[in-house]
């Protein structure tokens, strides 16, 4: 991220401006919204939602008056807006990957199919794509990096969020030569598997989220999710299924996160986890080799070794967004992507006793949740990823609580984009 600061304040003193879309105009992409406003070189032309009283309170919030912001219904009033320099909201999605002056398209949606639809548009239509909807790179990823490369446009996952940050970290200590051992979050309450709308509805009220969204975290899939994304961008691994989700402060993370044979929790090095008790931090576990980078880390209080922690205490999610996006369009570089074949899986676990017959409801529901293990034993044992699970999606048998969900068991919704680019991913990629 260094000197976009500058870069952004040239292009401003030119006249010029990224021009953005975003599709998703919840809590994250409020904010991104009103950050992106305070910036140089950069303006939020275009919000699509669903619901057009949350793109237009985006802008009001970030300080536009009602009376400048234009609801458009057709792509040629979309483009006809931005190029006399309106702000624009609509809600059709397919606006922001078709509109002629939009440079880069975000994603906040965290809705697997929508995802899917609008990165394949968006590439189609050379834009580049930044992805807060994580839900959706964890399934189709790979192929979907691998098209943009092929289309010329960047295809990224978004600074602020926790893979983001972490792959930051990552990439800091690997160009120093540090050897990387472990990478990892912070949680900030207990998973609690039966979560479901209905135990989180009064606690979301208060927050004003969704008790979807709510769900998503209390049952752990959101976090998951984030670890899936983590392992595929660095080639690390979960240790075990589900992680070992430790609770430890900062200082007690290098004792921890070492070999069973060292005194640790590991069967190996190289791996990914999350921790109840740091949050809103991420991590990453590094040493060295040579004797004289001990004694300087030890002489830089970073504590006694062999193991050090890097931690960043916080992410800062979609108000970071607006600097992937700048790297994307200045720089043609993503902030974090898939290696190639993944690396992990987010598989599906039944969340309750389920009949045959019985519909499945996706993410942050009462049915099913997610929970992360290596690539190779979800395609061992044929697991199905969570980000197939829709709400047409029907158990093929009987299903016991806390049964990992093959493909045999249920019947899915092969009518959807990102079932069919999963198995495009599959037979090209693996």
């Amino acid at each position: 991220m260094l000197g976009l600061n500058t870069r952004l304040a040239k292009l401003e003193e030119e006249g010029k401006q990224i021009k953005v879309g975003l599709v998703g105009a919840g809590q994250m992409g409020k904010g991104m919204v009103s950050q992106t406003m305070l910036m140089k070189g950069m303006i939020p032309s275009l919000v699509v939602d669903i619901n057009l009283d949350n793109a237009v309170e985006a802008y009001t919030l970030a300080g536009i008056r009602k009376e400048d912001i234009i609801i458009a219904n057709t792509l040629e009033q979309v483009n006809r807006s931005i190029e006399e320099g309106k702000y624009v909201v609509a809600q059709d999605f397919d606006f922001a990957a078709r509109a002629n002056l939009i440079d880069a398209v975000v994603d906040a949606t965290g809705v697997p199919d929508i995802g899917a639809k609008l990165a394949m548009d968006s590439i189609f239509n050379k834009k580049h794509i930044v992805m807060l909807n994580v839900e959706a790179d964890v399934v189709i990823g790979p192929i979907l990096n691998k098209f943009a490369q092929n289309a010329g446009v960047v295809y990224t996952g978004t600074a602020g969020d926790e893979p983001g940050v972490v792959k930051e970290l990552y990439d800091f200590a690997d160009a120093a030569g540090f050897d990387v051992l472990a990478i990892g979050k912070g949680k900030n309450n207990p998973v609690n598997l039966e979560s479901n709308p209905d135990s989180v509805y009064e606690q979301a009220l208060k927050s004003g989220v969704s008790p979807k969204m709510l769900t998503s975290f209390k049952d752990g899939t959101k976090t998951m999710v984030e670890l899936t994304c983590m392992a595929n961008a660095t080639g690390f691994i979960p240790d075990i299924r589900g992680a070992h989700a430790p609770s430890a402060t900062v200082n007690e993370l290098t004792g921890i996160f070492r070999l069973k044979s060292e005194g640790g929790i590991l069967n190996q090095y190289r791996i990914v986890d999350y921790v109840n008790g740091i949050a809103p931090g991420v991590f990453i576990i590094i040493t060295s080799k040579l004797p004289q980078v001990h004694r300087e880390m030890q002489y830089l209080s970073m504590g006694p070794g062999p193991n050090y922690v890097l931690y960043r205490p916080y992410h800062l999610t979609s108000l970071e967004t607006p600097l992937t996006v700048a790297k994307a369009v200045l720089d043609h570089q993503p902030t974090i992507i898939p290696m190639g074949k993944p690396i992990a899986e987010t598989i599906t676990i039944a969340k309750k006793d389920l009949k045959a017959g019985e519909k499945f409801d996706g993410l942050g529901g009462y049915t099913a949740y997610g929970s992360v293990d290596t690539y190779e034993n979800a395609r061992k044992d044929n697991l199905v990823p969570f980000g197939l699970i829709n709400k047409n999606a029907v158990a093929k048998r009987d299903i016991k609580k806390g049964e990992a969900i093959s493909y045999d068991m249920v019947k899915l919704d092969t009518t959807t984009l990102i079932y069919k680019l999963r198995q495009i991913q599959e037979d090209l990629i693996g």
